[in-house]
């Protein structure tokens, strides 16, 4: 099934429960506060459902038709279709929407091109791959405990609870989960949440192991969302990208939930609990996306460099445009170890091909140095132009000031309106609310840094470095050293 985006959008209005604040939201899909990010999801189901893109963005296996993110890539060919998957749905945010509907999904698919990781449990994570792809399920996931519960010993001298999630008692027919989990990135939009564990457990955390997948509507799961940044945006003119772009972030809160023992896919096992991600294709595939998206949205900064520096003709100093080839040099870096997970591809697990797990750490590690490192280099250009702006387009309203506003605030190079609609836009990338949001997210989307330069560590070819040095020792001996035997 290839669900449109109106089929998306009806699948939301299922009595989920979200709270903005105490304010409880019965319907995402007109609230002032997500109403315009769904429609941005539903334009993404739109692309992929388009007859015209059929064979680019969907393919067929026994007979059914599934989008092309749930492909099991066999051949770097299967590799670049999922590749151009990516690049599409995040060309429709211009990579401002992290968490879309390729996100999770590819996590899934990874994990089901080695399902025995999972023991016992194995037929359950098939099952759900099998249940996504027919159902074009669109996932959030929680996948780290909320920062209050990391010092257990806390609420364990005051005899309460600890407020990360965990199954509280266990039934015939599957486990009863409570606590929270965060960060669930776009599930006001999504269909179903996979609760889980990226952060590594102590042996002790049995009951915190739970990996499971639960509709967001599921009854005692409630999705407590952050100030939304929507209805600060009441005209897409003023802030384009908050009008449309935020994906919202929220806490899961579970309060008896029942899980299925079908849907329950590690239980009682912490050292599992993170090992499906990364002993299968599943991080890989899912943070593959993640530097797609990434580069997506860099290719927006840069442009926006470009156009700001073109409105006062600021691009014709040698400076200015030594800092656009420099920006330019690190998209095309970028855009380099992208490209590179595939041409060196890596054959595994048996029978599948998978993104090179080097460059994609190396590319998770890059985005999360260099993204504030972007914007400073976008607020310089700018400069103080934008606050030399007027508060907001209405005084093209009043004759008047309309005629001062192009007649002052134009340039050789731009009109007046021309050049607020630039300003307003690269405000909206740098410095507005939206703008801070994402620089904090793009810092951490992956994990911290040490995370991320830990999984670098861990897939790094230590063998072969130390063999570099240990035979470059071996080639010359020190001063006075005795020959080898049979040297002439």
């Amino acid at each position: 099934m290839i669900k449109s985006g109106a089929q998306h959008l009806e699948s939301l209005r299922d009595g989920r429960t979200v709270y903005i604040g105490r304010e409880k939201v019965t319907d995402v899909t007109t609230h002032p506060a997500f109403r315009h990010a769904a429609q941005t999801i539903a334009d993404i189901y739109d692309l992929k459902a388009d007859p015209a893109r059929r064979d680019q963005f969907t393919f067929e296996e026994d007979g059914e038709r599934y989008s092309m993110y749930f492909r099991r890539a066999r051949t770097r060919a299967d590799l670049e279709a999922r590749m151009g998957l990516h690049r599409a749905i995040a060309g429709v945010s211009h990579g401002l929407i992290g968490r879309s509907p390729d996100h999770v999904t590819s996590f899934v698919t990874g994990m089901s091109t080695a399902p025995e990781v999972f023991g016992e449990r194995a037929d359950n994570l098939l099952r759900y791959y099998e249940h996504m792809r027919r159902n074009d399920i669109y996932a959030a996931y929680a996948v780290i405990p909320p920062q209050a519960a990391r010092n257990p010993e806390f609420y364990q001298k005051q005899n309460m609870a600890i407020p990360t999630l965990r199954v509280v008692r266990e039934e015939a027919d599957g486990v009863v989960i409570s606590g929270m989990k965060m960060l669930a990135t776009g599930a006001v939009f999504a269909n179903e949440i996979w609760i889980g564990n990226l952060i590594p457990l102590a042996p002790t955390q049995l009951a915190e192991s739970i990996t499971c997948a639960l509709p967001c509507n599921a009854p005692g799961l409630s999705l407590w969302a952050r100030k939304p940044l929507e209805p600060q945006a009441p005209i897409e003119f003023e802030n384009p990208l908050a009008y449309r772009f935020d994906e919202s972030d929220s806490m899961v809160m579970c309060e008896d939930v029942f899980v299925p023992w079908d849907r329950v896919f590690v239980h009682n096992d912490a050292v599992l609990a993170r090992d499906i991600y990364i002993k299968t294709p599943a991080h890989c595939y899912g943070n593959h996306q993640s530097n797609v998206r990434f580069h997506t949205k860099m290719q927006l900064l840069v442009g926006v460099a470009s156009r700001i520096t073109q409105a006062s003709g600021a691009d014709q100093i040698p400076a200015v445009r030594e800092t656009l080839g420099r920006l330019a040099a690190l998209e095309a870096t970028l855009g380099g170890m992208i490209a590179g997970q595939i041409q060196d591809a890596e054959s595994w697990p048996a029978g599948h091909m998978t993104f090179n797990r080097r460059y994609m750490y190396a590319a998770l590690n890059w985005c999360t140095e260099n993204h504030s490192m972007l914007i400073d280099c976008v607020r310089e250009l700018c400069g103080g132009g934008v606050f030399q702006m007027p508060a907001d387009i209405s005084v093209m309203q009043d004759a008047d000031l309309r005629e001062k506003f192009e007649t002052f605030w134009q340039t050789p190079q731009m009109g007046a309106v021309a050049r607020m609609k630039l300003f307003k836009l690269a405000w909206d990338l740098v410095g507005t609310e939206f703008a801070g949001r994402h620089q904090q997210y793009e810092k951490f989307y992956a994990g911290a840094s040490f995370i991320i330069r830990n999984h670098n560590f861990r897939e790094a070819p230590w063998a072969h470095f130390h063999q570099v040095v240990d035979d470059l020792m071996a080639s010359y001996d020190h001063p006075g050293a005795e020959p080898a035997a049979g040297a002439d």
